[in-house]
Formats: C-alpha cells, sequence, structure tokens
C-alpha cells in the first residue's frame, strides 16, 4: 500500500485543521483563543453553579455569585467577538 502526504505551506498567523469533509482549512490563531475564551467562561459558569449548591456559609456565596457574573459578562463579551469574527468571514464553525 502506498500513502501519500501532502506537505501544506507554512502560514505564520494560521494552524491547519480539518473540516467535517476531512479537507484542511487554515484557521486564524485569534478564533482558537475565542474559543477558549468561550469554554473558560462557561467553565466559571458551571464552577459557580457547582459551588453555590455545595457551599456552606455566605462568604463562598459571596465568591460564587462574583465568578458567575464575570463569568456571564465574559462570555457576553465573547459572543460579540464571535459575531464581529462571523461578520469579517474570519469564524469557521467546523474547527
Amino acid at each position: 500500500m502506498i500513502i501519500f502526504a501532502v506537505m501544506l505551506p507554512a502560514m505564520p498567523d494560521r494552524t491547519v485543521a480539518s473540516n467535517p469533509f476531512g479537507e484542511l482549512q487554515s484557521v486564524k490563531p485569534c478564533d482558537h483563543h475565542l474559543r477558549k475564551v468561550l469554554l473558560l467562561a462557561e467553565r466559571m459558569i458551571k464552577l459557580a453553579d457547582d459551588g453555590d449548591d455545595d457551599r456552606e456559609d455566605t462568604g463562598c456565596g459571596i465568591l460564587y455569585g462574583m465568578l458567575r457574573d464575570s463569568g456571564y459578562k465574559i462570555k457576553q463579551l465573547a459572543e460579540a467577538e464571535k459575531l464581529n469574527h462571523i461578520a469579517k468571514g474570519w469564524w469557521d464553525e467546523h474547527c
């Protein structure tokens, strides 16, 4: 069996990811970072909910409330930036 490898040209400002069809596409690093911010915000909200369920005093309640509020604010900003990337044609849902 013969296997062929395809070499992609180096693109310093983009990484390569495959889409659902198995094709390789370049992706802007800023989109990767934005995805990580969205995931982090979701984790902050989940942690705040879990911590609030198990807390035993008001100090923890204040902490988890601030964490939840911050998570929602970060998520809102990141979602708005995602829309900006979509409008510019940068965002690729499949990566």
